[in-house]
């Protein structure tokens, strides 16, 4: 149980890292509204394919990252509450997977820029339609993707509350952040056109990233 502790601290901290890294290489996680410059940002794609190709290649490591910590942590609170440790694993993977499946349309942006660089007229406009599609497909399917963070983070805070895996104030702040992520995505899909979600995307994200960064270091150093 220590290794399975030890490791899923270690999961937390490095996704945490990756997710930074494949950021400066210019990955695009979740869009937002300067995302939708396609001409900023497919010009910058052709202009450093490598770049794309490594942020790629980082962010399916973190997906898979994120499938690996469910299973990590189902083995580490199953034995305090087996339900919460189902739901735990099940929307833990469900939102890897969903992030893992985005990749294959997110893939195609490389495309995109290469054929967008060399054409004009029309055609440009069909492309930078095109990747807006993507971008807003992916936004959607990221939104889900949150929904399912928030509910098997909240299984997992409410074990480490309950049973009292971790200090106390770490599963609260888990708690909060969940319920607020969970709450501003379903309203995120029920009122889409908001121009508030970008603000609270960035102090509900910061919640998320506290609690990560606490139950990390307490799982792997304590």
């Amino acid at each position: 149980m220590t290794i399975e502790m030890r490791l899923s601290g270690f999961l937390f901290l490095f996704i945490l890292v990756l997710q930074v890294v494949m950021a400066a290489f210019g990955y695009i996680l979740e869009p937002t509204s300067k995302h939708y410059d396609s001409d900023a940002k497919l010009l910058k794609f052709d202009n450093n394919p490598r770049g794309f190709q490594i942020g790629f290649v980082i962010a399916l490591i973190e997906h898979f990252s994120v499938i690996t910590l469910a299973i990590m942590l189902f083995i580490v609170i199953s034995p305090y509450n087996i339900i919460l440790g189902i739901v735990l694993i099940i929307f833990r993977i469900i939102e890897g997977s969903i992030q893992v499946h985005n990749e294959k349309d997110y893939w195609g942006l490389l495309n995109i820029a290469k054929q967008y660089s060399i054409t004009s007229g029309t055609d440009k406009d069909s492309l930078n339609e095109s990747y807006r599609t993507i971008l807003r497909t992916k936004s959607t399917r990221f939104t889900f993707a949150m929904i399912s963070w928030s509910i098997g983070t909240l299984s997992f805070s409410i074990v480490l509350v309950i049973y009292g895996v971790a200090p106390l104030f770490i599963g609260w702040i888990g708690i909060v952040a969940s319920i607020s992520i969970g709450t501003f995505n379903v309203l995120k899909l029920v009122k889409p056109k908001s121009k508030v979600y970008e603000s609270l995307s960035s102090i509900c994200g910061l919640l998320a990233i506290v609690f990560e960064i606490l139950i990390g270091g307490w799982l792997l150093f304590f």
